[in-house]
């Protein structure tokens, strides 16, 4: 066994037999080697530094490559997955005409995510407690905020086909497996109405192609006919959403133009 601290990658190398086979990448959310198993298989080894990303691994496990990347190791704050080899990319796809393409893509990712599988994994945080923080901000800045705060409680208070969800669905975290297809990587682990999964995906990926003129009724017609989904009430979780990313982008000192923007789109929409 690695005498490397468990919190490192170097341990988990060890302890799994990798060999790494790339660069190694830091993000907010932990610490990635790309690497390779003993038996030759492409992997990608992640340390998570944060709580929510172990409720994402065992969400990842549970799905068992039905949707996402396959789990092939998980242990504490460690998880060694398929790497994703094709060179396909949905960022790519939306800013070069293909963006139709690219939500439905989204929307099939998702979809194979939210089938029916028994109880899902004990942790996964519900969604009343992941919009903890817009309250608050909405109670002392009114306006826009309070409209999406009101969008919120609503949907939280009157849940429908509850899910385990990914919580993070965007153009760079459903990648191209090749054979295996449009794949799920890096979920949050919540729990709460399968409409919110959809909602990230009209803030990406970046802001002219989020934005550009007719995208965001474009994304609402596809999405609601690929879900069934109501309009309104997509167009509810959108506005929802967009105002808490807003929030944490404002707790993190980065400017939420983008997610305010989305929130005024919709709201307007709603309003029409």
């Amino acid at each position: 066994m690695s005498g490397e601290p468990p919190s490192s990658i170097a341990h988990w190398a060890a302890l799994w037999r990798l060999t790494p086979d790339g660069v190694p990448i830091r993000t907010r959310s932990g610490r990635l080697l790309p690497v390779r198993t003993g038996d030759g298989e492409l992997a990608m080894l992640k340390v998570a530094a944060e709580p929510e990303e172990q409720a994402g691994a065992a969400l990842m496990a549970w799905w068992d490559g039905q949707g996402a990347a396959r789990v092939l190791e998980q242990e504490g704050n460690a998880i060694l997955l398929e790497r994703a080899t094709g060179s396909g990319s949905l960022a790519e796809m939306a800013r070069d005409g293909e963006d139709d393409e690219a939500t439905r893509m989204l929307c099939r990712a998702v979809a194979a995510l939210h089938v029916p599988r028994g109880a899902p994994p004990a942790g996964l945080v519900p969604l009343d407690r992941w919009f903890a923080s817009l309250f608050p901000a909405a109670e002392r800045h009114g306006g826009l905020l309070a409209r999406c705060a009101a969008a919120a409680r609503k949907l939280l208070d009157e849940p429908q086909d509850v899910v385990a969800l990914h919580g993070d669905i965007h153009h760079g975290n459903v990648l191209d497996f090749g054979a295996r297809g449009w794949l799920a990587i890096d979920p949050k682990g919540l729990i709460g109405e399968r409409g919110f999964d959809y909602a990230n995906l009209f803030c990406n990926p970046d802001h002219e192609t989020a934005l550009a003129p007719g995208r965001m009724r474009r994304r609402v017609e596809i999405v609601s006919e690929a879900t069934g989904m109501e309009p309104r009430r997509l167009l509810s979780w959108i506005l929802a959403w967009s105002a808490l990313s807003a929030v944490w982008m404002v707790e993190d000192g980065e400017a939420p133009e983008l997610d305010l923007a989305i929130a005024e789109f919709t709201a307007a929409e709603l309003d029409a």
